[in-house]
């Protein structure tokens, strides 16, 4: 059976820009951040794909477990560590290494006992404002972690707010309150994540945090993947399933927005926001029809999809339909709905069907 919509992961893709994340900081080591599901790639597939990244980053302890049950015995890093007492037991036994942000997960730690100890991150609020020790008190949290039975490597980090904006003076406040609070602190640091590993070199530290990059878009609102060579890891696809003939005058779609200014041809495509499609995209988004844009007309629905077959005469049954993904930029699609390629390619639906190439 051919899936009505599908999502085609490029392995090769993923590992192209791994590798322009080594040529951009070719002295750190790499923490691969595949959080929230691999943004919407599968956690599992891109940590097993991703065999030369030094370590990877989730956000929750139920991510870092999937990976452990999975096979996976690379270097773990909890970036919300742990929530109870309980986690941190587990987090220890399987090596998984908890992120340390507010005091009160200091308190807990001085206060368990552990058959072995574990390793943390420091994470200091060097300006992001949203998780992290303040600045002032990243010593004293510091030699707390060194003196604690229950902890045993420290390293440090931060994340930056503005990265993704190279004229910004807030990148360059935060990275000298992240020194002058860490000065003296001899340990690993880890700061830039994709904006930063591309446009601000002096953050690279000993370890880079590559996300968006990895799956082939760009951090940068003004420019795409294509400027940094990076390469589309998602193709979101699916095909026509009717072409029908329409006269001037009649509508399509719900609420009758759109009017055939002509007498023309429609294609329906087997897509919708019940697939994780944006339903408030801007008038213009398009296509790629067999290779050829297309824009799309009416109001995206549950399951399909309208498109203009004026320029396509040809068109036929069948025919493939690329949502996003080569040929054409997550990047486009997410400003035509007024939201980043993050959020659409994290909302990919559950229904639809995943393969690899």
């Amino acid at each position: 059976m051919i899936p009505a919509v599908e999502v085609c992961i490029d392995l090769n893709a993923l590992k192209h820009n791994l590798q322009r994340v080594k040529q951009s900081a070719p002295q750190s080591k790499i923490m691969a951040v595949i959080k929230a599901n691999g943004y919407g790639h599968g956690i599992v597939r891109m940590a097993q794909a991703m065999s030369e990244a030094d370590a990877f980053v989730v956000a929750r302890v139920d991510e870092a477990l999937r990976l452990r049950e999975a096979g996976i015995d690379k270097m773990l890093v909890v970036l919300e560590g742990f929530f109870e007492p309980a986690d941190i037991e587990l987090m220890a036994n399987q090596s998984i290494q908890a992120v340390i942000h507010h005091p009160s997960q200091i308190d807990v730690l001085e206060h368990c006992s552990l058959p072995q100890p574990l390793n943390v991150w420091l994470k200091i609020d060097s300006g992001m404002h949203r998780m992290g020790v303040s600045a002032g008190l990243a010593p004293s949290a510091w030699w707390r972690l060194q003196d604690c039975d229950a902890v045993d490597e420290v390293r440090l980090m931060t994340h930056l707010a503005s990265a993704d904006e190279p004229d910004s003076e807030q990148t360059t406040k935060q990275l000298a309150c992240f020194q002058a609070a860490t000065a003296g602190l001899v340990a690993e640091r880890s700061i830039a994540n994709s904006a930063a590993i591309l446009a601000w070199p002096e953050s690279h530290a000993d370890w880079v945090r590559p996300g968006i990059m990895l799956y082939g878009v760009s951090p940068f609102e003004a420019q795409e993947a294509q400027a940094y060579d990076l390469q589309p890891v998602m193709t979101f696809s699916s095909h026509l399933i009717a072409v029908n003939r329409f006269r001037e005058g009649e509508t399509v779609g719900y609420g009758a927005t759109w009017v055939c200014p002509e007498n023309m041809s429609v294609g329906v495509v087997s897509c919708g926001y019940g697939d994780g499609y944006p339903r408030h995209v801007a008038e213009g988004v398009e296509v790629l029809l067999n290779g050829q844009r297309v824009p799309l007309i009416g109001r995206v629905s549950m399951d399909t999809l309208c498109v203009d077959l004026r320029s396509q005469p040809q068109a036929q049954i069948g025919d493939k339909v690329v949502l996003w993904g080569s040929g054409l930029p997550v990047e486009e699609i997410a400003r035509k709905a007024s939201t980043i390629p993050y959020e659409l390619l994290c909302r990919v639906a559950a229904r639809v069907a995943f393969r690899e190439s």
